[in-house]
């Protein structure tokens, strides 16, 4: 029962230290494209609600798979900076293109870093993919 307690007792209350560092935050925009030189008006990317009614946010504890696959977009978002992968992209691209009703549609996103520079946030673009056809 003890050792259970040790596995358990990390998850339940988190460390500290549980970031490496803390670093700009990306923010994931796309464009819906007529062809693949079109340039297109850019969107954010599941934007956060402005506010959260108190039910939803209790619910929310419970379940929030769109959430999480948006924190899974993120993370993948962060590895195409860090370390860039074609699986990252295709990553991306397959989780915003599950969300445009047009098939008929080319797809490009880009990853811009919002961070504090003197006190003020800053956004710089930091990633533009080429464009892909919506499959």
């Amino acid at each position: 029962m003890l050792q259970l307690l040790k596995l358990l007792l990390p998850a339940l209350i988190p460390s500290w230290n549980f970031f490496d560092e803390i670093a700009a935050s990306p923010r994931i925009e796309y464009a819906v494209l007529s062809s693949p030189d079109d340039v297109g008006d850019w969107r954010e990317f599941r934007p956060r609600p402005s506010r959260v009614a108190l039910f939803a946010m209790i619910g929310r504890v419970f379940w929030n798979a769109r959430w999480n696959e948006t924190l899974f977009v993120v993370s993948c978002a962060e590895r195409l900076l860090a370390e860039p992968t074609a699986h990252s992209q295709s990553e991306i691209f397959h989780r915003i293109a599950r969300e445009i009703p047009d098939n008929d549609a080319w797809l490009r996103f880009r990853i811009s870093l919002v961070g504090e520079r003197d006190g003020a946030l800053v956004r710089e673009m930091a990633f533009i993919s080429e464009a892909r056809r919506v499959p």
